[in-house]
């Protein structure tokens, strides 16, 4: 979008803005009808456990973000984000339906992990083409609209799969079946509506090109910091897996789902503003005192209903914060035309941190209980929270 009509900029940066933002709202929907009620799902299959949900989870999201820097190097050399964009999202919303006819965890783990390499596909490429849709001093706040607008389609997505259960008797298997028709949605909106300048394809292509440039200084003492945090930043499983054991009827789980989404677009915005004002370095300080808080209440409240409740929006206001101002931080410290790299070995080191995180905090919880999870993560975010304050002092 970069362009000497500066008109042009504004137009190219709201129609991009929002229509990418309005695809993640269908995938999420789609996405979210299918994740809030999958753990239930899986571990009412045959052989299946709780350290096999961590394990899974692991698995695919690691294996996700691996991916992603490659689909952010190759983004960069051949300056193209869209069509990565188009295949990531198609991979994606044609295998989660997929699930309606699993029949043990091993098909689970198959079409769960080809979920994740569509999103491995997108991710990188589509951050990259919306870093350059808005400046710099606007970066937070469109990171936090797009959040907005993808968390939005993740609260719809729960409330539908309960409604579908719950109103019109359908099973969970017809929910998997209906996550096609918002995906099918989303794919439209990137063919017709999403648009991108094509630069001019580099040269001599090497896969791990650029990649040294990006890892010197700051960004790799950064890297160091958000894996720390990560290896202990658990996923959303484990705050529904805490409702199950509250007592939480699994038809209404997918509402706690949805409670941890309401309170991630409710915060999304003013913590993509806050950044921009404030310095991002900062708010994410504040992202990680919330999770810590989140772990402190799985940690110390009575299990009932509404404990459960507030343990999941606390998470949400935690993952709002971290999941917006963390993106819109990696911008800050490379080139421009190195933007889906870095995105891209930021994504493989959160997920390598999120794959051991998941195993260990499942495994822990699998067999000695939530508490000894908890005081494990509740480590992690400690050393996270002082390293961060110790490199935001460092850079001034």
């Amino acid at each position: 979008m970069e362009t000497n009509n500066g008109e042009e900029v504004a137009v190219n940066s709201r129609r991009n803005i929002f229509a990418l933002g309005f695809v993640s709202f269908f995938t999420d929907m789609s996405s979210e009808m299918v994740l809030s009620i999958l753990p239930t799902f899986l571990l009412g299959l045959p052989g299946a456990s709780v350290a096999l949900l961590g394990f899974i989870e692991g698995t695919a999201e690691a294996l996700s973000y691996a991916l992603r820097a490659v689909s952010g190097v190759f983004s960069d050399k051949f300056r193209r984000r869209k069509v990565f964009v188009l295949v990531g999202y198609s991979v994606s919303n044609v295998v989660k339906p997929l699930f309606a006819v699993a029949r043990a965890p091993l098909d689970v783990f198959i079409i769960r992990v080809t979920d994740r390499i569509g999103k491995a596909i997108r991710t990188s490429p589509r951050d990259a083409l919306l870093c350059a849709s808005v400046s710099e001093k606007r970066r937070g706040a469109a990171f936090g609209l797009h959040r907005t607008l993808d968390q939005a389609g993740a609260i719809v997505g729960p409330v539908f799969a309960t409604t579908a259960l719950l109103v019109l008797g359908f099973t969970i298997r017809d929910v998997f079946w209906l996550s096609l028709i918002p995906g099918t949605i989303a794919l439209l909106l990137i063919l017709l509506v999403v648009k991108e300048k094509v630069g001019k394809a580099e040269g001599e292509f090497h896969l791990l090109a650029g990649i040294k440039t990006v890892l010197h200084g700051n960004f790799s003492r950064l890297l160091v910091i958000v894996a720390v945090f990560s290896l202990g930043a658990f996923n959303f499983s484990f705050v529904l897996l805490n409702a199950q054991e509250a007592g939480i009827a699994d038809s209404i789980i997918p509402l706690v789902y949805a409670a941890v989404n309401v309170a991630h677009v409710a915060v999304a915005i003013p913590a993509g503003v806050l950044s921009d004002k404030v310095g991002k370095e900062k708010v994410m300080v504040l992202g990680y005192g919330v999770f810590l808080i989140s772990v402190l209440l799985i940690l110390m409240l009575p299990l009932n209903g509404l404990n459960a409740f507030l343990v999941a929006v606390s998470y949400g206001v935690y993952f709002g914060i971290v999941e917006t101002v963390q993106r819109a931080l990696i911008p800050s410290y490379v080139n421009s035309n190195l933007r889906g790299t870095a995105y891209g070995i930021y994504y493989l080191v959160v997920g390598s941190a999120f794959f051991i995180s998941n195993a260990i905090v499942g495994s822990l919880w699998d067999y000695f209980g939530s508490s000894t999870a908890s005081a494990y993560s509740i480590i992690t975010s400690v050393l996270a929270i002082a390293f961060m304050m110790l490199f935001i002092g460092r850079k001034k």
